[in-house]
């Protein structure tokens, strides 16, 4: 669905692609978990799980409110269910409630087969995506 190629965020985490931005808030992205991502035992860092489904609650969030609004986490409690080995992975989120200024989403990550490795839920601040940005302009311009 999305060229993400060049973007040094989804390189980083490693984005195959955005499969699905769904407006009534649902999206899923796919990552290739790599083995460079892995401590002992060949099992992915957990902070790459909690940044694979945190983005796709945010996606989920951006393609419901547009993309003038930046999601930003205020709260984030991730749950791990087995252990997330290298190769393709799938992160889903969805909307459970979304206010003007404050949503409630939730998320998990699938293997291939569909089995659940770890769920999330977030309380996110929808932002004005032009103050974000000016914001972080002026930071680095000091």
């Amino acid at each position: 669905m999305s060229d993400t190629a060049g973007d040094p965020l989804y390189e980083t985490m490693s984005l195959v692609r955005i499969a699905e931005m769904n407006p009534e808030g649902r999206a899923r992205l796919e990552y290739r978990a790599r083995a460079d991502m892995c401590h002992s035992g060949g099992v992915v860092q957990g902070g790459f799980v909690t940044g694979w489904i945190d983005a796709a609650m945010a996606h989920a969030a951006i393609a419901r409110n547009g993309a003038d609004v930046t999601p930003m986490t205020l709260e984030l409690k991730v749950s791990f269910f087995a252990p997330v080995r290298p190769g393709l992975v799938i992160a889903e989120g969805w909307a459970v409630r979304n206010g003007r200024k404050t949503a409630f989403y939730e998320g998990h990550l699938l293997d291939e087969d569909g089995n659940v490795l770890a769920k999330a839920s977030t309380t996110m601040m929808l932002a004005d995506r032009s103050r974000v940005e000016a914001a972080s302009k002026a930071a680095v311009t000091g």
